[in-house]
Order: structure tokens, then C-alpha cells, then sequence
């Protein structure tokens, strides 16, 4: 944006004669000026500015031919740099810059956004999974509670031991015991769900129970590896911003290079001045005579006119060049310049490393989450199947109460493992999601840009 200047000043001295010419045994002077300009850069380096500058002086000195007197001038200058200083990235450095760190916020904030999605989601999903986990615990206690009471029934009619019924006692209550940690895991779940949801601890929120609503889905998804690749070099905000990093540190070294050059520049000036006032007139037109016979009045308006028609045409054209004996600094921070774009690049390859290995694990874990949820789907339906058979054999008396309560537990643990993979799988979901760069568009999250151009 331009600059404007604007100038005023008044001035009076007052000093001892010291030459008979001047008429007067104390010389006072007045001095009164303004002057108004506007200065503006250019793309190119250089600068240009126009001013306007006027005064009026008035003395009491003899042999004045005008007195008061008015002049204005009217003045253009250029200046452009050649060489040092020179070009469209020297002078938007500091908008290219600001433009990229601008970019940059942009972009990490999408990235903490991306953390706080998946945060979110492990929170929530763990909490299903210790929902389920207590579904599970509640079936193993049911049917140990059945196996109890068919004992006690058995031992009434003398067709079991006593003893049998201290076993299933002594399995309902360990039964229980898990329930009673799976109802603390749940609330220590939901309270951090809390945390994420920014939800102030209090009274009233310390009671409000989260319940699940979405439930795990498993599809089996296959995720081809190139295709993340490119998604993730497409998405990741990491690496976009360690792109624009590099993209600031060229243009730093490219201003450092330029720093080197010599110092050229080229001049313009065109300026056209008025002057004006009251013209002193001496008798026979004599000013020796020092005899004033009258005045022609005249105007500051006259000066200015004659300055803004351009009726006195000045000019100048000058080249500059300055060689500086040395220029340590400059080379410095050239160097640094080109040791932190190399320093740049190296760490922009590395996050290319790295988001290959990250996205590599997370196709991996989906695969492996698959094929856990299938093989703990069979487990599951093969440790029921064997309970079932079990009961059977012990209502014919093959069987004892022993190996029953043994299925029992081993149903269960098949069930919370299934139930694990099944998490696994989502949560290797999502963080599919966030290794990609996916997040906010799967999650229907949108950022305005409010300050981007």
C-alpha cells in the first residue's frame, strides 16, 4: 500500500547585520514550508514517489526582488535496484512467507483435527467394547447362576454331591467379580469419552451415562496398498506442510542469493517549480537606489498553478552502483540459507518414509484384523457347539460339572476375543482413515477457510 507524507514547518531567525548591502542593522527572516508526498513500492524492487512542496519566505533585507515570496515545485522520482534487490520475490518476500505460514496453520490445525477424530473414535469404540465385554460376563454368569441351580435341584434328590454346588458357588461369585470390573472399566471408558467431548466434570455431568448407539460393522474390506499411497501423498497435512517449509526456505535462499550482488540502481528525478509573490518595485527600476516606489502583488495560488502546468521542465538520470569491500554477513546467511533448505528437504523425504511405513502398517492391521475377526467368528460358533455338546453328555451323566463351568469359560473368552478383533478392525478403520488424510471427508468435518486468499 502507499505511504503518504505529510510535512509542515515554520520557521523565524533573526540575526546581526553584517553587511551594508543588507539594509538593515538586524535581519530578521521568515520561513514557513508543507510539503505532501506519496511514496509506492513496486513489484519490481524499486520505488517511485510524487510530492509537492511549498514555502513561503519573507525578510527584511534590501535589494529583494520578490518579497514575500511563494514557490511550490512538483517532483516525480524513481528509483530502481538492477541487480541487489531486484525482482518480484525480493519485494513480496514478506507476503509469499506470510502466505505459506499461513498455509502451514491451515494445515496443522486440520491435522489436530484428524487426531482429535481418531481420538474420539478409539474412546468410543473402546467403550463399546467394554459394553459388550460386560454382555459377555452377564451370559457366563447367567449360565453359571443355571448350573448352580440345576446342582442344588440334583443334591435335593441325592443325585449329586454336596460339593458340586461349592463349585458353582465358588464360579458365580469369581463371575460376578468380573462384572464388577467390567462396570468400573465402563465408567472409566466413559469419563474419558467425556474428556474428549469437552464435557466440564460436575455433579451433573459425572451422572450423565454415555450409551453407544453405532455398533461394530466388519465387512471385510480389502485396502490396496498403491491406492493408500497415493491418497495419503494427496491428503496427509504433515507432508503439505513440509512442502510449503521448503517452498519458504528456496525463497530465503533466493534472496540470499541475490543479497550478493552488487548494489546497481537507477535514478530518475523530474521535477517543475513556481515561484510567485509580491514583486518589490525601485524607483527607475533601480534596486541600488533602495528607494521602493511600490509592489505587484502576487499569490501563493500563482506558484502552485505555474508548478502544476509544468512550465519549467528539470530533469536527472543517475546509475548507482555500490561495491562493498565485504560482505561476510551476506555470505553467512547465504549459507544458512542453503543449509536449512538441504536441512528442509531431507525432512520432507523423511516424512515421505515415513507416511509409506505408517500407511504400510495400517493396510496391514487391516488385513490382520480381518482375518482375526473370521477366525474368532469360528472360534466363537465351535466353543458354543462344544458347550452344548457337554451339557447334553452331563444330563446323561457322561460329564461332570467341572468340564461344563471349563466350556463355559472357554465360550466366553471366545466371545470377548471376537468382540476384540471386531474393535480392532474398526478402530484399524479409522486409523486407515487418518494415516490417508481421510478423516475429515469420511467424517463430514469441514474447515472454512476463513483466512486463506
Amino acid at each position: 500500500m502507499p505511504s503518504f507524507d505529510l510535512t509542515l514547518g515554520n520557521q523565524r531567525t533573526e540575526n546581526p547585520s553584517y553587511w551594508w548591502l543588507q539594509g538593515a542593522e538586524t535581519v530578521i527572516s521568515r520561513y514557513r514550508d508543507y510539503s505532501l508526498a506519496m511514496n509506492q513500492q513496486i513489484p519490481t524492487g524499486g520505488s517511485f514517489s510524487v510530492s509537492l512542496n511549498s514555502y513561503r519566505s519573507q525578510t527584511n533585507e534590501s535589494f529583494q526582488l520578490i518579497n514575500p515570496r511563494y514557490g511550490s515545485t512538483l517532483q516525480f522520482d524513481f528509483k530502481q535496484p538492477l541487480l541487489k534487490d531486484f525482482g518480484f520475490k525480493i519485494s513480496r518476500k514478506d507476503i509469499l512467507i506470510a502466505r505459506n505460514n499461513l498455509d502451514i496453520s491451515h494445515h496443522q490445525f486440520r491435522s489436530v483435527l484428524m487426531d482429535t477424530i481418531y481420538q474420539v473414535q478409539e474412546a468410543y469404540w473402546n467403550l463399546v467394547y467394554v459394553n459388550e465385554d460386560l454382555k459377555v460376563k452377564q451370559q457366563s454368569l447367567q449360565l453359571a447362576r443355571d448350573l448352580l441351580a440345576k446342582n442344588r435341584r440334583e443334591v435335593e434328590v441325592g443325585k449329586l454331591a454336596p460339593l458340586e454346588i461349592l463349585n458353582a458357588e465358588a464360579v458365580v461369585a469369581s463371575r460376578e467379580a468380573d462384572i464388577l470390573q467390567a462396570e468400573t472399566l465402563i465408567r472409566k471408558q466413559e469419563d474419558q469419552l467425556k474428556l474428549l467431548l469437552n464435557l466440564t466434570p460436575g455433579e451433573e455431568e459425572a451422572s450423565l451415562r454415555v450409551i453407544p448407539s453405532d455398533q461394530p460393522d466388519f465387512t471385510g474390506r480389502q485396502v490396496a496398498f498403491e491406492t493408500a499411497v497415493r491418497e495419503a501423498l494427496k491428503n496427509r497435512p504433515d507432508l503439505k506442510v513440509s512442502t510449503r517449509t521448503v517452498e519458504t526456505r528456496e525463497l530465503n535462499l533466493s534472496v540470499a542469493r541475490n543479497q550478493l550482488l552488487p548494489d546497481l540502481s537507477l535514478n530518475l528525478s523530474y521535477w517543475s517549480p513556481g515561484i510567485s509573490g509580491d514583486r518589490v518595485l525601485y524607483l527607475d527600476d533601480n534596486p541600488f537606489t533602495g528607494v521602493v516606489v511600490g509592489t505587484q502583488a502576487g499569490g501563493a495560488g500563482d506558484s502552485l498553478r505555474d508548478a502544476l502546468k509544468l512550465l519549467y521542465n528539470n530533469w536527472s538520470v543517475g546509475v548507482t552502483l555500490s561495491l562493498p569491500l565485504s560482505n561476510v554477513l551476506t555470505k553467512a546467511g547465504y549459507v544458512k540459507a542453503r543449509m536449512e533448505l538441504e536441512q528442509s528437504r531431507v525432512e520432507q523425504e523423511e516424512a515421505r518414509r515415513r507416511i509409506l511405513l505408517e500407511v504400510r502398517d495400517a493396510v496391514r492391521d487391516v488385513e490382520t484384523n480381518v482375518k482375526r475377526v473370521q477366525a474368532y467368528r469360528i472360534a466363537s460358533e465351535l466353543a458354543e457347539r462344544r458347550l452344548q455338546a457337554e451339557v447334553k453328555k452331563l444330563n446323561v451323566g457322561l460329564t461332570t460339572n467341572y468340564f461344563v463351568l471349563q466350556f463355559q469359560e472357554e465360550l466366553g473368552n471366545a466371545r470377548s476375543l471376537e468382540i476384540k478383533a471386531l474393535i480392532d478392525y474398526n478402530l484399524a478403520l479409522a486409523r486407515l482413515e487418518k494415516t490417508t488424510g481421510l478423516s475429515l471427508d469420511t467424517n463430514a468435518v469441514q474447515v472454512r477457510d476463513y483466512f486463506l486468499p
